[in-house]
C-alpha cells in the first residue's frame, strides 16, 4: 500500500485525525495536495490510531512518517 493509498484512504473514510510529522499538523486532504509524487508513491503501513510508517525495501517498518491525533 502507498503513502497515497492511506491517505486517500483517510479522505474518502472523513476519518477525523491529524497527521503530524514532528512539526506540524496536517489533514490528509493537505498532504495529497503539497507532497511530491514520489513521496506519496512511498510504500507505507498504517496502525490505526497510532502512526503511519514507511516500509523499507526489505519490506519491513521503518521510520514513522506520521503520529495520528484525533482532530478536537
Amino acid at each position: 500500500m502507498s503513502l497515497r493509498d492511506i491517505l486517500v484512504s483517510l479522505q474518502q473514510n472523513n476519518t477525523q485525525v491529524l497527521l503530524n510529522d514532528g512539526s506540524k499538523d496536517w489533514d490528509a486532504d493537505d498532504l495529497l495536495e503539497t507532497l511530491p509524487e514520489l513521496k506519496l508513491k512511498r510504500s507505507a503501513y498504517m496502525q490505526p490510531g497510532m502512526y503511519i510508517a514507511e516500509i523499507n525495501d526489505g519490506g519491513y517498518l521503518g521510520r514513522v512518517l506520521y503520529k495520528l491525533k484525533q482532530k478536537a
